[in-house]
């Protein structure tokens, strides 16, 4: 029964990973799975068995849900980009009391921790940019090597895969390679899902790390800047935003 549940609880965490302003973090905050994820597979071989058999259903569940979700995404984004891009900055703004509830349950609000929360909003916001200039920008330089330039997109994707309420699709969308993502989940393109998978292994084992150290040490710190980067997402979903 627990390895059914979990496995259910790992299809919505796949899908998390692919729904624009959908964070698979925020899911397994939600689920009640996040910091016992972080642990076992920053010490899976510490106690191997126990780990391994807690993220066994998870992990094949978050593969069927990528799976399955890809494919309706596809149409989706290619049918009706903008009620879909709208929907999704719906699920985005719904995330954003959950944060708010995790961030200041241990001390509270305190008004300095807009501090922390305002730069991550600008820095959101900042990313319209990115998304016009950043494909562009790092085409020219790995012009002859994109399997290159895949891997770099998969090492920052891992952020949103990690980090709760940031979306991994929304980064790939700031790397221009959201709808090439969906296609390759669609039809299995391993060209591309390979370097991108590479990715994101290199980069999980660098920002579980990080983002252990600063839930542990600047919880509510972190999870103001995780607010604001979120809100400032927005932006880049907004369908025809002016630049």
């Amino acid at each position: 029964m627990n390895f059914l549940l979990d496995y259910l609880k790992g299809i919505f965490i796949g899908a998390g990973a692919i729904l624009p302003g959908i964070s698979s973090g925020v899911l397994c905050v939600i689920f009640g799975l996040y910091e016992k994820l972080v642990n076992s597979i920053l010490n899976l071989f510490h106690d191997f068995k126990n780990n391994f058999l807690f993220l066994l259903p998870i992990g094949l569940g978050g593969i069927t849900g990528i799976l399955l979700v890809g494919k309706l995404l596809d149409f989706l984004f290619t049918s009706y980009p903008t009620p879909t891009k709208f929907c999704f900055i719906g699920l985005i703004l719904g995330s954003i009391p959950i944060l708010f509830k995790k961030a200041n349950q241990s001390k509270g609000f305190r008004l300095h921790y807009l501090i922390f929360l305002i730069p991550a909003f600008l820095f959101g916001i900042l990313s319209i940019k990115l998304e016009n200039v950043l494909p562009e920008f790092i085409n020219m330089q790995l012009s002859d090597n994109y399997f290159f330039y895949l891997i770099l997109a998969g090492f920052f994707m891992s952020i949103g895969i990690i980090v709760p309420g940031v979306s991994s699709s929304v980064i790939l969308m700031v790397f221009g390679l959201y709808s090439t993502y969906l296609s390759a989940i669609s039809s299995i393109n391993f060209v591309i899902l390979l370097p991108l998978g590479i990715g994101v292994l290199l980069g999980s084992i660098l920002f579980l790390k990080l983002i252990q150290y600063l839930l542990t040490h600047h919880y509510t710190q972190t999870f103001y800047m995780i607010i604001g980067f979120v809100l400032g997402s927005i932006f880049v979903l907004y369908p025809r935003y002016p630049i």
